[in-house]
């Protein structure tokens, strides 16, 4: 159990990405209001992550969706995120739109759009959850995912409340640095996702 929660806590950090998500939310939010953002950011995050864990099963059956298919393709969607943090494309903490500049002026929006969702919680982290959660048939591991994602909510919600100080100990080439190691992380976790889909696939036909 303790490796499964390992492994999982660990996929979903990578792919959270919270170090970045910190160096924008700097960018966007007046340090007095980083606190509340980071809890109300935290919170929404933990929620649609529990959400996506219940029903993301539910809505692939609905669909005939089997697992060896969501695993393929939400390997392919990890590598693409991976190679765009690789390439710096994901790291732009000063590349806040004029549109998010004006909903910062609303503390409670950008602490769910575009903090929560979809910096934080993105395509890449919905495929990661299904996959997981998928893959977990017994009681005991859908209880280690569950701790995980807990864990994950709370590694994130600490770095954000420290964003400004994170930021200003790595700088933009510290952040980057980061963002670069986290992309090569993801990648190889999506090539254990898209292999083992293939192979699962192979299989059944």
């Amino acid at each position: 159990m303790l490796k499964t929660i390992l492994f999982d806590t660990i996929s979903l950090i990578t792919i959270l990405n919270p170090i970045a998500a910190a160096a924008i939310m700097v960018s966007l939010v007046k340090y007095s209001d980083i606190p509340s953002v980071s809890k109300t950011t935290s919170l929404t995050v933990l929620i649609a992550s529990v959400i996506t864990m219940i029903a993301g099963g539910w809505v692939l059956k609905i669909f005939g969706i089997n697992l060896p298919s969501i695993k393929a393709i939400g390997g392919v969607v990890l590598l693409i995120i991976a190679l765009n943090m690789v390439q710096g494309k994901e790291m732009a903490p000063t590349n806040a739109t004029k549109d998010e500049h004006e909903a910062a002026q609303e503390k409670d929006n950008i602490a769910v759009i575009p903090l929560a969702i979809p910096i934080l919680f993105g395509p890449g982290v919905i495929t990661t959850i299904i996959v997981l959660s998928e893959k977990s048939k017994k009681l005991i591991d859908k209880g280690a995912l569950s701790i995980s994602i807990v864990i994950s909510v709370f590694i994130v919600y600490i770095i954000l409340k420290n964003a400004t100080y994170i930021s200003k100990l790595l700088g933009i080439n510290g952040l980057k640095i980061v963002t670069r190691l986290m992309g090569l992380i993801i990648g190889a976790i999506s090539f254990l996702f898209l292999i083992g889909g293939i192979k699962a696939l192979w299989l059944m036909s």
